[in-house]
């Protein structure tokens, strides 16, 4: 590629691989992520009674891990800029895989928890430092299709996670599940090690901001912990507590980024329309994302009493129509824009979470799989066209912290996500009076976190209709 293709500093000399090779070697690292998320869901149950608590008790091993991602992605961009993403990169695979040993050797909640937020540190830089890498190194006009080629192998991955998961429950002890992150993370170190390119940001990284990152930290990790004291049988007045200093401490951020000239996270991205959009109707949706994998394992197994391999061979649905959504993708958004399809797909997306509240034990397996298949389709339609219509207006230097904002509120809300789970869970457990969730009220979680969802098509409209078409090559008729 040439320096005229890549609209990228001058400074920088490119002599990188073909975009897909790139695209594909980043997609392993975040393999390696949703294969530990997506195995860990199939075995919430199985934990819950080894550790001595409650299956909706066992969210905060989900959160912990989410909240470690969302604290520190603000961080990746400084540091890759700083250290070189190729060396942020390997580093993030190494802390990962130390993580996931020693949640393999945890023997009490308390201790998973700590686990995770080490594993979580390593996770919070694979997947946005990859995503900064594509950005880099990949004209405009290939982004879509870039995006496609690094979601095959996290694709494969979620489809690995639930089968593997269920077939590890059943016939292996539970700490089986991290401790295949080794061999994997270490392939995928030799993969950065051997073809990413060194990338460099093409100027002097300005001074990191270390009160607004602190500010950031406190914010977001009391609001979300304070959100999970709400689903646990916890004070409450503790929970309000955290979640009023975690507002105090973000409103503290917002006044202290107004007088920062490189806030740790830059909120003047937002006044971008196509970004600014893109986060908001994403944010909604991806509350409902977050909410889906830690109910629909608990709905599975305890609600409809299936076991732990049944489970994962349903739940590897959604993956194998996300992959399926790989070859329809681009030419969708080719032939009817960005806008049309976030506008369409997004309430198609909404219903499709709202189906799992009618499964029944006695449905036939056939039907429950192509309904998962159908609805992993429709949200990867749905988040490749948010990941990418992101980052349209956003200029080159600006791609860097674009990349962190985003990942970090993208993660920020998926923790939201298995939050609010939990929590309507338990009022629906309360309400009913049950001390085990019933599968009335796994429907019930499901229906409210739907209205989550379709409340974001008011945003989708808000697109201007001519959105993405440099990207898809769309043109209006």
């Amino acid at each position: 590629m040439s320096e005229e293709k890549l609209d990228i500093p001058a400074v920088v000399q490119p002599a990188y691989p073909d975009y897909r090779v790139i695209s594909l070697i980043v997609g392993c690292a975040i393999f390696l992520e949703q294969v530990d998320g997506t195995v860990l869901a199939t075995a919430l149950p199985t934990m819950a009674r080894d550790f001595g608590v409650s299956a909706p008790a066992m969210s905060v091993a989900v959160t912990s891990y989410l909240l470690a991602l969302a604290i520190l992605i603000p961080v990746s961009g400084a540091m890759a800029d700083r250290f070189g993403a190729k060396r942020v990169f390997n580093s993030s695979i190494v802390v990962f895989i130390i993580g996931s040993i020693l949640c393999s050797l945890t023997r009490s909640l308390p201790m998973m928890v700590a686990a995770r937020l080490l594993q979580g540190t390593g996770g919070a830089m694979m997947a946005p430092v990859g995503r900064l890498v594509i950005l880099r190194t990949v004209e405009r006009k290939h982004l879509v299709s870039s995006m496609m080629w690094t979601l095959i192998p996290a694709v494969l991955g979620t489809m690995a996670g639930p089968p593997l998961g269920g077939f590890i429950v059943q016939f292996l002890d539970w700490r089986w599940i991290f401790y295949i992150n080794v061999p994997i993370g270490v392939l995928g170190y030799w993969l950065v090690r051997r073809y990413i390119p060194v990338v460099h940001c093409g100027a002097r990284p300005a001074p990191f901001d270390w009160l607004g990152f602190a500010l950031c930290s406190v914010g977001l990790g009391c609001l979300l912990f304070g959100l999970e004291m709400f689903g646990e049988n916890t004070d409450m007045r503790n929970g309000v507590l955290l979640v009023a200093v975690g507002a105090a401490a973000c409103l503290a951020y917002v006044l202290h980024a107004k007088r920062r000239e490189h806030p740790a996270v830059d909120l003047t991205l937002l006044r971008i329309d196509s970004f600014r959009l893109s986060v908001i109707s994403g944010s909604l949706m991806r509350i409902t994302q977050g909410a889906q994998p830690f109910l629909l394992p608990l709905l599975l197994q305890i609600g409809l009493g299936f076991s732990a391999l049944r489970s994962g061979q349903l739940i590897l649905a959604i993956s194998l129509g996300a992959l399926m959504a790989r070859g329809v993708t681009t030419r969708l958004l080719r032939w009817i824009g960005f806008r049309r399809v976030m506008v369409y797909n997004g309430v198609l997306a909404g219903l499709s979470y709202a189906v799992c509240a009618f499964f029944q034990a006695d449905w036939p397996f056939w039907l429950m799989f192509g309904l998962l298949v159908c609805c992993g389709v429709i949200m990867s339609i749905q988040f490749t066209a948010y990941n990418t219509i992101a980052y349209e207006a956003v200029p080159t230097d600006r791609m860097s912290a674009a990349n962190s904002f985003y990942s970090t509120l993208q993660q920020l809300m998926l923790s939201v996500g298995v939050c609010c789970g939990a929590l309507i869970l338990k009022l629906a457990m309360a309400a009913s009076h049950n001390t085990e969730p019933s599968r009335l009220n796994f429907s019930i979680a499901f229906l409210v976190v739907t209205l989550v969802s379709l409340s974001s098509t008011y945003w989708h409209r808000a697109f201007a209709h001519d959105a993405g078409h440099e990207m898809s090559g769309h043109r209006q008729r």
